[in-house]
C-alpha cells in the first residue's frame, strides 16, 4: 500500500466515525438519554433501615403497616402481625428503582396519569414512609400503569390492554416531575389482608377428633391407637359402621391450615360464632386444639382458637435403662419438649383473632354423624314370577281355566 491509498483509507475511516458518532448522538437525542434523571435511583438516597410506618392512601382506602417493638404490624387489622419478608422486599425494590424517562408535566396533565392526590376512581396512590417518630421520609405518589401490548398470542384469550411493564410515578406530592419506573408495582396495593403475615398454626400427630354442635345428635367422636392407625368411631350404635375412606381424610387435617382475613376476637359474635360448631383436636404430644367454627359467610368460616398442652416435665427412665443411655435419652427429651413449649408459646398467641379460614380446609371435619357411617343399602322384596305355580289356595277347577274362546257351530257335540 503506497502513502496516498494509506491517506485516502485514513480519510474514510475519520468520515465513518463521525458519521457514527452523529448517528448515536441523534438515537440519545430521540430516546431522552440526555435528561439527566434517566437511570438514577427513583428515591435517592432512601434510608430504608429507617422506616417504621408505611401509610397507604387512595380514595377513602387506607392501609398503615407499624413497625411495634421491632414486629411489623397491619394497624387496620388489630395489630396482627405482617408479612416482614413481603414488607422487606418491597422497600429493597424501591430503593433500587431506578428512572426510565422523566418529563415535567403540568397540574392539567396529571388526572390523565392518575397522579392527583384525594378522592374518585383514578386517584393516586399515595405511599408515605416515615422513621419511629412518623417523620416522614420519602412520599411517593403511584399512578397509572404503562401497559405493553404481547404480539404473541394468548393461550388465555386477549389480554386487553396488555401487561404492566412499568408506571408512571411522582416523588413528592408538590413535584412537577413525572418519571417513568420499569416496573407496575402491583404489589404496592392498600388492601390489609394482602400484607398479614400467612404463618398459621399446624396440627401434627393427631390422635382423636370430635365434633359438638347445636345439634347434639350430629355430635361425633373418633380416635386412633397409633400415627398411622385406623380411625374407630366412639359409642358406636347398633348398626353403625365407619367409613374408611371417609375417615381417611382426618389423616391430614390441619396440618396445614391456610386463612384468608383476620379479626379481632371481641367481635366474634357479630361473626356469626354465638353458637358455633366446636372442633376439638388431640394430639399424641398432649396438644389440644379447640376450633370454634360459625357460620360460613361466601366460601369462608369464622373461626376461633385454643390451645393447651400436658408436656410432662420429666421423662420415665425405661426399664434396665444404662446410664450412658439414660444420659442421652434424657438430652434427647429436653431437646424435644423445648421444640413443644416454643409451639406452644407461638399457637397460644392466635387466641387472640378470629380468623376466616377456607372453607375447602373445615369442610372435611364439618361432617354429620351420619355422613361419616357406611352407606346402608336398600333391600327390595322379590315379586312374583309369571311362571310361579299356583299355590294350594289355588282354584282346580278347570271349567274356571279353559280357554274363553266362542265355539263354533262346526264344533263337536259335547
Amino acid at each position: 500500500m503506497n502513502r496516498k491509498q494509506f491517506a485516502l483509507l485514513l480519510f474514510l475511516l475519520v468520515v465513518l466515525g463521525i458519521g457514527g458518532l452523529m448517528v448515536y448522538n441523534r438515537q440519545n437525542d430521540l430516546s431522552g438519554a440526555g435528561d439527566p434523571a434517566l437511570g438514577k435511583k427513583l428515591l435517592g438516597n432512601f434510608p430504608v433501615n429507617d422506616v417504621a410506618h408505611i401509610a397507604f392512601q387512595q380514595g377513602t382506602n387506607e392501609l398503615n403497616l407499624v413497625k411495634k417493638d421491632n414486629l411489623w404490624r397491619v394497624r387496620e387489622r388489630d395489630d396482627y402481625p405482617a408479612n416482614y419478608q413481603q414488607i422487606s422486599e418491597a422497600l429493597l425494590k424501591l430503593s433500587d428503582l431506578k428512572v426510565v424517562q422523566s418529563e415535567t408535566v403540568g397540574a392539567s396533565q396529571l388526572p390523565r396519569l392518575d397522579l392527583v392526590a384525594g378522592q374518585g376512581s383514578n386517584a393516586a396512590l399515595v405511599v408515605d414512609f416515615k422513621d419511629a417518630q412518623d417523620k416522614s421520609l420519602r412520599t411517593l405518589l403511584l399512578g397509572k400503569k404503562h401497559m405493553q401490548k404481547s404480539n404473541r398470542p394468548s393461550p388465555y384469550g386477549d389480554m386487553g390492554e396488555g401487561y404492566p411493564d412499568g408506571r408512571y410515578v411522582k416523588v413528592g406530592a408538590t413535584s412537577d416531575k413525572v418519571d417513568l419506573v420499569g416496573d407496575g408495582l402491583t404489589q404496592l396495593e392498600p388492601r390489609p389482608e394482602q400484607w398479614l403475615n400467612k404463618d398459621f398454626f399446624k396440627v401434627e400427630k393427631l390422635r382423636s377428633i370430635s365434633l359438638s354442635g347445636p345439634a347434639a345428635t350430629n355430635s361425633w367422636q373418633v380416635s386412633r391407637e397409633t400415627e398411622t392407625g385406623e380411625w374407630k368411631l366412639a359409642d358406636a350404635k347398633t348398626g353403625e359402621q365407619l367409613d374408611t375412606s371417609k375417615a381417611s381424610a382426618f389423616n391430614n387435617a390441619l396440618t396445614s391450615p391456610t386463612f384468608t382475613d383476620v379479626a379481632p376476637a371481641s367481635k366474634a359474635d357479630q361473626l356469626g360464632l354465638a353458637k358455633p360448631n366446636v372442633l376439638t383436636v388431640q394430639t399424641f404430644d398432649n396438644f389440644t386444639y379447640t376450633v370454634k367454627v360459625g357460620q360460613k359467610t361466601n366460601d369462608d368460616y369464622p373461626v376461633l382458637i385454643s390451645v393447651t398442652a400436658d408436656l410432662p416435665k420429666e421423662r420415665t427412665p425405661g426399664k434396665d435403662e444404662k446410664p450412658d443411655d439414660k444420659a442421652k435419652l434424657d438430652k434427647v427429651f429436653k431437646d424435644n419438649q423445648s421444640v413443644l413449649e416454643a409451639k406452644l408459646d407461638k399457637d397460644k398467641t392466635y387466641g387472640n383473632w378470629v380468623y376466616l379460614m377456607s372453607s375447602w380446609t373445615l369442610d372435611p371435619l364439618l361432617k354429620d354423624r351420619a355422613q361419616l357411617l357406611v352407606e346402608k343399602k336398600e333391600t327390595k322384596e322379590p315379586t312374583a314370577s309369571a311362571t310361579t305355580p299356583p299355590g294350594p289356595e289355588a282354584s282346580t277347577d278347570v271349567t274356571k281355566i279353559v280357554n274363553p274362546i266362542t265355539l263354533g257351530t262346526n264344533a263337536p257335540a259335547q
